[in-house]
């Protein structure tokens, strides 16, 4: 089976008046269509960092991330803008979304962002947030939801444009643990119902059991 994702010598750092700060140091990993990732580790070991690299959302100091074969950062900035658009959705801890916007309009924002139609963004918003039941609360702002209404409306918003991965950043560590374990089955039953590849950084190592491979990161490096 092709690899959907193919991350080949990842380094990453940052430039500090202290000198420089390695935070990934040379990380593979390859990501098969389907599969549900977690990556575990402690804090400040570059699990985020290598996830927005993943993600395209910064760039690595050196190596290269394929999708489907494509090297991705032998884009332009404008064309990897585009392909993040369209490829990949997120769902951060702290949830991002935009509060003066209802949850509806939340959902829509990365169709409109990417110039998709209207009334077919909007249909299918409608249909996200029907099947994860949070439609009764679609005209509501984001300070009006609870942690895992917000949570639920995230996990649509990454879902809008049908992308072939998405990327989640300890999306029940700002829950409670009964709201969390409840997000994190709604997770797995996407990925079984509708084969959603996710990549998962999480804390919680019950909940990174459920995953198909478990990754643990330690400084800088995958295990």
């Amino acid at each position: 089976m092709t690899n959907l994702v193919e991350a080949q010598k990842i380094e990453k750092s940052f430039y500090t008046p202290a000198g420089e700060l390695k935070i990934l140091r040379g990380v593979d990993l390859s990501i098969r269509p389907g599969e549900v990732i977690a990556i575990v580790g402690a804090s400040g070991v570059g699990k985020s960092t290598f996830l927005h690299v993943l993600g395209t959302l910064d760039r690595p100091t050196s190596g290269k991330v394929f999708y489907e074969g494509a090297d991705i950062f032998s884009k332009d900035n404008g064309s990897l803008a585009l392909f993040r658009n369209r490829t990949i959705g997120f769902v951060f801890q702290f949830h991002h979304l935009l509060p003066e916007f209802s949850a509806l309009e939340n959902v829509m924002m990365p169709g409109l962002v990417g110039s998709c139609n209207y009334a077919e963004t909007r249909s299918r918003a409608e249909e996200l947030l029907s099947e994860l039941d949070v439609h009764e609360r679609r005209d509501h702002r984001p300070g009006e939801l609870s942690g895992g209404e917000q949570q639920r409306v995230a996990v649509a918003r990454a879902l809008i444009l049908n992308p072939k991965v998405v990327l989640a950043d300890e999306p029940t560590g700002n829950l409670d643990t009964a709201t969390g374990d409840e997000l994190f089955s709604l997770l797995v039953k996407l990925n079984k119902e509708r084969g959603i590849t996710f990549v998962i950084v999480t804390h919680n190592d019950a909940l990174s059991k459920r995953c198909h491979r478990v990754m643990k990161m330690a400084d800088g490096r995958l295990e």
